[in-house]
């Protein structure tokens, strides 16, 4: 899925400085023909942000609506799991549609990408940040030397790359930084990041679940298949790359596709591959809210997502209410997938399981 067929620009809601900026001139002149409409913040669009009419409209928005901002807060909080340090995002929002993705949970009914176009601030911020924290003196399971920076919390970076040299200057920035190294999720193959040159300063971690999974879930995503098939490419281009296992979604049939899924992924790569993997297992989180909209354009993702009999509330650190599986079923879960790693793909290290 290309540029073309996961965007048809209409129209772009850009802050003043935003669109007067290099970088926002940049995204302009990609979508010549749409109508630009200034507004006073990227988070208060009413067109957009919160209006429950767009339901139905949900990925016609997320195709045709762009958005320019800055980003006015630079802060890299703590993580622990994915990364040491969840760096200021360079974008928020998904062109992608995935029924599970948390990040529509705090705009409402639409979820079009934001562009940050004060990427130079960006940069500058990550770099004293680094240079503040050190060498990395005790190892731990993100990295054994490196502070990781998740650069993609709010958005996914491969898709980013379409749409700006945000993603091109962040892989730079990361290339030329010693002692620290950038991480992104994705589930979209761009093979334009191949060019890129990271030289070791970039982990992509491919997102992955069995085909059944990702056929009803992981709508406008790049199928299973091709991503496993990217994998090799990416090494070979000089990048980290990491799985993610998730989310892991509990249904009758579940282990056998999972067996199957890890089973593929080791006979389709190669030992430079297999020889510095790794994963995060992620069990399926929901939401109240999520599943609500998700009943206005995809009903059928919630036959699976929404198992009220098997799930529990949760407070998640951000302060949202959501929903995962009961602990017991979560334990179980959590054991079993551990117990197919184990059996199908032994070279596969698991980083954190949750």
């Amino acid at each position: 899925m290309s540029v073309e067929q996961l965007f048809d620009i209409r129209r772009i809601w850009a802050e003043p400085d935003a669109l007067a900026s290099p970088r926002g001139q940049q995204v302009t002149l990609s979508f010549p023909d749409a109508e630009i409409v200034e507004v006073a913040s990227h988070w208060n669009i009413e067109a957009l942000h919160g209006n429950a009419g767009n339901v139905d409209r949900w990925v016609r928005v997320k195709t045709e609506n762009l958005v320019l901002g800055e980003k006015k807060s630079l802060s890299a909080r703590p993580n622990g799991r994915s990364a040491d340090f969840i760096a200021p995002s360079t974008a928020n929002g998904c062109a992608l549609a995935c029924a599970y993705c948390y990040v529509p949970r705090q705009k409402g009914y639409a979820n079009p990408v934001t562009v940050f176009t004060n990427i130079d601030r960006i940069v500058r911020y990550l770099r004293g940040h680094v240079r503040r924290q050190g060498p990395k003196t005790e190892p731990n399971q993100v990295h054994h030397t490196d502070w990781v920076y998740d650069i993609g919390e709010n958005s996914d970076v491969a898709v980013d790359a379409l749409l700006s040299d945000n993603v091109a200057d962040l892989v730079g920035c990361f290339r030329d930084l010693p002692g620290a190294r950038a991480s992104f999720a994705t589930k979209y193959v761009n093979r334009e990041l191949l060019g890129l040159d990271p030289q070791g300063g970039t982990r992509i971690r491919f997102s992955l679940m069995p085909e059944r999974d990702s056929r009803l879930l992981d709508v406008r995503t790049t199928p299973v298949a091709r991503r496993i098939a990217a994998i090799d490419d990416f090494v070979a281009a000089g990048y980290e790359v990491h799985l993610n296992l998730s989310p892991v979604v509990l249904r009758e049939g579940w282990q056998a596709d999972w067996a199957e899924l890890l089973t593929r992924i080791g006979d389709v790569t190669g030992p430079a591959f297999r020889a510095q993997a790794a994963a995060e297992v992620i069990l399926l989180t929901h939401n109240e809210g999520l599943h609500e909209v998700n009943l206005g354009w995809h009903p059928r993702a919630e036959e699976v997502l929404w198992r009220p009999a098997i799930q529990q509330g949760k407070r998640s650190g951000n302060g949202m209410w959501n929903v995962r599986y009961r602990d017991t079923v979560k334990a179980r879960g959590v054991r079993e997938l551990r117990g197919l790693v184990e059996r199908h793909a032994p070279w596969l290290r698991i980083r954190y399981a949750f």
